[in-house]
C-alpha cells in the first residue's frame, strides 16, 4: 500500500513538475514577445518567408542597353513645377497687392497661420496708399529653401519673401538675388529652433554631461546613446540651421575644418536617416525609432504629447522670420510692404502671435555667428558629400508598367526618374525592376559609374506599360536584390523606392509582406501617380520612409529633392 501511495505522490511530482516546466517555457516564449507588434518576425523567419512567397512569382532578367546620358538638368531650381501647386493661402483683391511667400508654420492653418491671420485683418482695413488707392496682402505658403529657390532661379518672384531665418536671404543675395529689409523688417515674431530629446535620455545626459546643449546631444550620438533626426538642410530651416551649428560646435574657428568634417562623419555614422519632411520625421518620434530630433518650439508649445514627453534644448541662430522686398517692387507696394510690416509688429497681432507659440524663449541668444553665405553655402555641400559617411547606398527603383500607367503616368515617371537620377552620387549602387503581370530585372545593382547611369537611362527609355499590377510581389524581388548586394558591400545602406499609381491587383497582399519589410530593416520610398495614396503610405510606414504625391507638376522637384537627401 505505501509503495503505491509513493508510486501516486511520484507521479504526481512528474505531472506538476511538467505543468511548470510547461509554464516557464511559455512565460519564456511570451517575454520574447513582448514590446513586439503583431507583424514581427525574425530576420531568419523573414528570411524563408521571402525565399517560400518569391517561388510563386515569374521573374526574368532583361537584357540592359546603353542609352546616352544627360547631365544638363542637374540644377533642382531648374526642376521647380509651376507655382500654382502651391496655392495663395490668402488672396488680397486691392488695387496695390502685394505677394508675400511665408514659411509653413507661418502661413499654415490653426496655430500655424498667424500671417494668414494677420494679413486678413490687414486686407479688411482697407487701408490705401497717399495715391488713395487700396492696399492689400497675398500670401502663399512655401518652405523657406524652395521659396529661395523659386527667387534665386528666377522662375517666379514675390513681391516679399518671408523665411524662418535671415540664413535664405543671406544665401539667395549670394546668389543673385536682389533682397532688401529696406521696407520690411529683421524680425515679424520671435522663434527658437531646439533639440528635442526623450525624457529618459534627458535623465541619461544630464547624469554623463551636467549640462545639456548641442555638442553633448551630438557627441551621445556619435558615441550611440542617442538616435538623433533631423530635416533635409536644402529646405529645413531648422535642418540647414541644425547643420551649421553641428559643425560650428565640432570646431568654432572654422566650422568647415578637416577636424570639424571629421567628427560630422562621425555624427553622421550614427544617425539612422535624414528625414525628408517634418511627417517623417515625427512618424518616426511617435514608432521609438528617433529619442531626439529637432523643432522649431513654436510647434513644441503647441503640442501638449511632445511637452509631457520631451525636453527642449535651444540651439543655432533664432527664427525671427525676417520680411524681405524682392527686387524693386516700386513706391505703391513699397508702401504696402511698409504698411503690413508695421501692421505685423502691432501690439495686437503681436499677441495674436503669442498666442500662437512664436514670442516665447525671448532671453535665448545664439552662442553662433551669423554665418557667412560661403559657409551656409559650402556647408550644404560638404553635407551633400559627407551625409553618408563612408556608408555607400545601396537601392533598387521598383518602377509599375501596369496598364494603368499607361500615357501621361508612365511618361512623368521616365521623366522624373532620368532628371532626379541626376542628384545621386556616383559612389552608390543602384539597380532596377519593373512589374505588371510578372516582375522584370531590368537593371541589376552595380556602382552608379558612368556606365551604370547610361545603363539606367536605356532601362528607363525601354519601359512600356500593359498587364494586371503585382506591386509587392516587385517589392519582395527588390528586398531579395538588396539582401544579396548587402552581403557583398560593407556597411551599405539599404533603400527600395516604389514608383506606382498604387492599384495593386494580383499577387501578394500588403498584409503578406509586412513581418519581412520590417523584420529585414528596408525603408521602402513610395512615389504615387494619381495614386490612391493611402495604401502606398501604408507600405512606406513600416520603416518610417517617405511617400511622395508626384502630381503631373512637381514630380521631379520632390524626386530629386528626395534623391538629393537619401543618396
Amino acid at each position: 500500500m505505501e509503495g503505491k501511495n509513493n508510486g501516486k505522490i511520484f507521479g504526481g511530482i512528474v505531472i506538476i513538475g511538467i505543468v511548470v516546466l510547461a509554464v516557464i517555457i511559455a512565460g519564456v516564449m511570451l517575454t520574447n514577445q513582448m514590446g513586439k507588434t503583431s507583424y514581427e518576425i525574425s530576420e531568419e523567419d523573414a528570411t524563408r518567408k521571402l525565399d517560400k512567397l518569391l517561388r510563386n512569382v515569374s521573374v526574368t532578367e532583361v537584357e540592359p542597353r546603353k542609352a546616352p546620358v544627360d547631365f544638363s538638368g542637374s540644377d533642382l531650381a531648374a526642376s521647380l513645377p509651376d507655382i500654382s501647386q502651391y496655392p495663395l493661402t490668402v488672396e488680397g483683391q486691392g488695387d496695390v497687392t502685394i505677394e508675400i511667400f511665408a514659411s509653413p508654420e507661418k502661413a499654415g492653418t490653426g496655430t500655424d497661420g498667424w500671417m494668414n491671420e494677420a494679413a486678413k485683418a490687414f486686407n479688411d482695413q482697407h487701408n490705401r496708399t497717399t495715391t488713395g488707392k487700396t492696399m492689400a496682402v497675398s500670401v502663399r505658403n512655401i518652405t523657406s529653401g524652395m521659396g529661395s529657390d523659386y527667387i534665386v532661379s528666377g522662375k517666379y518672384l514675390p513681391d516679399a519673401f518671408s523665411p524662418s531665418n535671415t540664413m535664405w536671404g543671406t544665401m539667395a543675395v549670394s546668389n543673385g538675388a536682389q533682397l532688401s529689409l529696406e521696407h520690411g523688417a529683421e524680425r515679424l515674431v520671435g522663434n527658437v529652433a531646439g533639440i528635442m530629446l526623450a525624457d529618459n535620455m534627458v535623465k541619461t545626459l544630464t547624469a554623463d554631461h551636467g549640462e545639456i546643449s548641442i555638442e553633448t546631444i551630438t557627441q551621445a550620438a556619435m558615441d550611440g546613446k542617442v538616435s538623433m533626426g533631423y530635416t533635409y538642410p536644402y529646405t529645413s530651416s531648422t535642418g540647414l540651421n541644425f547643420l551649421v551649428s553641428s559643425l560650428y560646435s565640432f570646431d568654432s574657428d572654422d566650422p568647415l575644418s578637416d577636424a570639424a568634417v571629421s567628427a560630422f562623419q562621425k555624427f553622421q555614422a550614427n544617425v539612422p536617416f535624414v528625414c525628408y519632411t517634418t511627417q517623417q520625421m515625427r512618424g518616426a518620434m511617435s514608432s521609438g525609432s528617433l529619442n531626439a530630433c529637432i523643432m522649431e518650439y513654436q510647434t513644441y508649445v503647441n503640442d501638449p504629447a511632445l511637452q509631457k514627453e520631451y525636453g527642449f534644448y535651444p540651439f543655432g541662430v533664432r527664427h525671427d522670420n525676417p520680411i524681405y522686398e524682392v527686387g524693386s517692387i516700386g513706391s505703391e507696394k513699397e508702401e504696402v510692404l511698409e504698411a503690413f510690416t508695421e501692421f505685423c509688429l502691432s501690439d495686437e497681432e503681436q499677441k495674436l502671435a503669442e498666442q500662437c507659440g512664436f514670442n516665447q524663449l525671448e532671453d535665448y541668444k545664439s552662442t553662433e555667428p551669423e554665418f557667412d553665405a560661403a559657409t551656409l553655402l559650402n556647408a550644404q555641400q560638404l553635407w551633400k558629400q559627407e551625409k553618408d559617411s563612408g556608408k555607400p547606398v545601396v537601392a533598387v527603383f521598383v518602377a509599375d508598367v501596369s496598364g494603368s500607367m499607361a500615357g501621361d503616368p508612365l511618361s512623368r515617371l521616365k521623366i522624373s526618374l532620368m532628371s532626379a537620377s541626376q542628384y545621386i552620387n556616383s559612389n552608390n549602387y543602384i539597380g532596377m525592376i519593373s512589374y505588371s503581370n510578372d516582375v522584370q530585372i531590368n537593371l541589376p545593382i552595380a556602382q552608379f559609374d558612368l556606365d551604370q547611369r547610361s545603363y539606367f537611362a536605356g532601362a528607363v527609355q525601354d519601359l512600356t506599360a500593359s498587364g494586371a499590377t503585382c506591386t509587392y510581389d516587385a517589392v519582395l524581388q527588390g528586398v531579395k536584390m538588396l539582401r544579396e548586394a548587402g552581403k557583398t558591400i560593407p556597411d551599405a545602406k539599404l533603400m527600395l523606392f516604389v514608383l506606382s499609381d498604387g492599384e495593386v491587383n494580383m499577387g501578394s497582399k500588403l498584409g503578406e509582406i509586412t513581418d519581412i519589410v520590417s523584420a529585414l530593416d528596408i525603408p521602402v520610398y513610395t512615389i504615387g501617380y494619381n495614386a490612391d495614396l493611402e495604401e502606398l503610405g501604408e507600405l512606406s510606414a513600416i520603416n518610417e520612409a517617405a511617400t511622395i504625391d508626384a502630381d503631373s507638376e512637381d514630380v521631379v522637384y520632390k524626386l530629386g529633392a528626395l534623391f538629393n537627401a537619401q543618396m
